[in-house]
């Protein structure tokens, strides 16, 4: 058992530090897969009467990216997520695509995701300590709630005034675009730290590695 468990522990640095030091061509081909999972995620939809605003599973994904492909990549997956659907790909939410996303409801969010995977990409790379649970779920609280929702009501302001022509409160834009899925992203936070805490390695993989606290 604790051969099993020494042997986990070198696989996951071994595994990190691969991507970190892999080709170009491999962190590509990494990013695009995480691009489409995000795709995927995006497809588990669950639409809401009083908002234009729909439930989706992709933020899971989106923070995982971070996680998985650190810093840069992880918000390159995300840049290829939101060009390949601006060109046509439906894999947005409800399978939709097309430039005309990015001045809609969610066209905010999908900016925010492009940060928020770099943010946590930086930390999981840069700080052993932020691959533990506590910190990992601070920061993704700090990605989720701030990163990804500040442009996401933003976006989601714009489009009010360009449907309605007035533009609306911070309260009618939080009630609209943020307090919905307040429990849902608390869960999917609380899974995606778990899941990072659980794949991360605890020691330096690249050299700049600091190992203090962030």
């Amino acid at each position: 058992m604790v051969l099993n468990v020494e042997n986990y522990y070198q696989t996951r640095n071994t595994l990190f530090k691969w991507r970190s030091d892999t080709s170009i061509v491999n962190k590509v081909t990494m990013a695009f897969i995480l691009a489409c999972v995000t795709g995927i995620m995006a497809q588990i939809v669950i639409p809401l009467p009083w908002t234009p605003v729909p439930i989706t599973a992709q933020t899971f994904s989106v923070l995982m990216a971070g996680v998985v492909l650190g810093r840069w990549w992880g918000g390159i997956s995300q840049v290829i997520y939101l060009f390949v659907g601006l060109a046509g790909v439906p894999w947005f939410a409800g399978s939709t695509g097309g430039y005309s996303i990015l001045l809609g409801a969610n066209g905010g969010y999908l900016i925010g995701f492009i940060f928020a995977a770099l943010f946590l990409g930086y930390f999981i790379d840069q700080y052993v300590n932020s691959r533990n649970f506590r910190p990992m779920l601070v920061l993704m609280i700090l990605a989720n709630f701030i990163i990804i929702y500040v442009p996401g009501l933003l976006g989601l302001g714009l489009w009010l005034y360009l449907v309605k022509g007035s533009y609306p409160s911070i309260l009618t834009l939080i009630s609209l675009g943020l307090l919905p899925f307040l429990i849902g992203d608390l869960i999917k936070i609380s899974g995606a730290a778990a899941f990072a805490k659980a794949i991360t390695p605890k020691e330096p993989f690249i050299e700049v590695n600091d190992i203090g606290s962030p």
